[in-house]
């Protein structure tokens, strides 16, 4: 019997092309990589870190060195969630202590932690804020997709057009949008309006972190989703009131332990529920596809993105994403516990 032995690898993905939201504007991703190994199984996590709150390469693999000597010690997955704190670092390493738990034991992930068999997830396609004539090209463009997340940047007239020009475009998706922090409460009556009329089904973090008592009694007509402003499972019930769905991504939570327990939260307190992404390859979409699968809205596009994807990679067809345990979550055919 061998120990455990953690490597930790930093990347930079390069990117299709510049990707805009509000404030701003990505030329490449970062990733985390994390393989926890024993006795010849692994298992692996990919984080991008929370690029709001400050996370980057340096301060995710900083974090994880410091519990090296714990995690290759025997550390629990549970015991885990008191070492790090919410965001990359505990991402990666929870994200990569599940499937080695999942190989070791002989079944897949999803089964461990109680998920619904996996089936194939409607996704949303999301639009980098950009003119709207390149927008609604762009939402042609897609031409399975069958739902659209538009980035917006809180310029109302501007935002305006663009969502009228995707709609426009694309008569027949669903469609949702991502203020990302960017608009001030006067813009939201307006911009609420113009929603409606271009048949939006949800509006996500309209206003900046921190100033959520603002949506108290909004009375929206479309759903309202928490993302900057949730960020783990403490967050949620401060979102009653205000928000209507939780957007839940792991590495603002820290990994899937969390991630399944703020969606078990929000249940229990009438919220919907949202699974996110930063941009990332198939290792980080696969762990929140088992997420997706309690959620009402998924939105699991972040290899769409890059220049190249990790392989094998997640599916997407149709309209649908599909990871399979080829991608992550065991258990590894190959290996003796399988």
């Amino acid at each position: 019997m061998g120990g455990r032995r953690l490597t930790a690898k930093a990347e930079s993905l390069a990117l299709k092309a510049p990707f805009r939201i509000s404030g701003y504007t990505f030329t490449t991703a970062e990733a985390l990589t994390v393989t926890v190994e024993e006795d010849g199984r692994r298992g692996r996590g990919e984080a991008a870190g929370v690029y709001f709150l400050g996370e980057d390469l340096v301060s995710m693999r900083a974090e994880v060195e410091g519990v090296r000597a714990a995690v290759e010690a025997g550390v629990s997955r549970e015991a885990l969630q008191a070492l790090l704190p919410p965001g990359g670092a505990r991402n990666a390493l929870d994200c990569a202590l599940w499937e080695l738990e999942a190989v070791t034991a002989g079944e897949p992930v999803w089964r461990r932690a109680g998920v619904p068999a996996p089936r194939p997830l409607r996704t949303t396609f999301t639009l980098s804020a950009d003119t709207p004539e390149a927008m609604a090209q762009g939402a042609r463009d897609y031409g399975q997709a069958r739902a659209i997340k538009v980035k917006l940047t809180g310029e109302l007239e501007l935002d305006v057009a663009r969502v009228r020009a995707i709609r426009d475009a694309r008569p027949d998706v669903w469609l949702g949008v991502d203020g990302n922090q960017g608009f001030a409460a006067d813009d939201l009556p307006a911009l609420l309006d113009a929603l409606v009329e271009a048949r939006v089904s949800l509006l996500e973090q309209p206003l900046p972190r921190g100033r959520d008592a603002e949506l108290e009694g909004l009375g929206s007509p479309i759903p309202v989703a928490g993302d900057e402003s949730l960020l783990s499972r403490e967050d949620v019930a401060g979102a009653v009131g205000r928000f209507d769905v939780v957007n839940i991504k792991l590495d603002k939570c820290g990994g899937l332990t969390e991630g399944l327990r703020m969606a078990a939260e929000a249940r229990r307190l009438g919220l919907g529920v949202m699974v996110g992404n930063m941009v990332g390859t198939s290792l980080a979409m696969a762990p929140a596809f088992v997420l997706g699968q309690l959620c009402d809205v998924v939105d699991l596009d972040g290899p769409i993105a890059l220049a190249r994807d990790s392989e094998p990679g997640v599916r997407y067809r149709d309209g649908d994403v599909w990871a399979g345990p080829e991608v992550w979550g065991g258990p590894d055919p190959a290996s003796p516990a399988a």
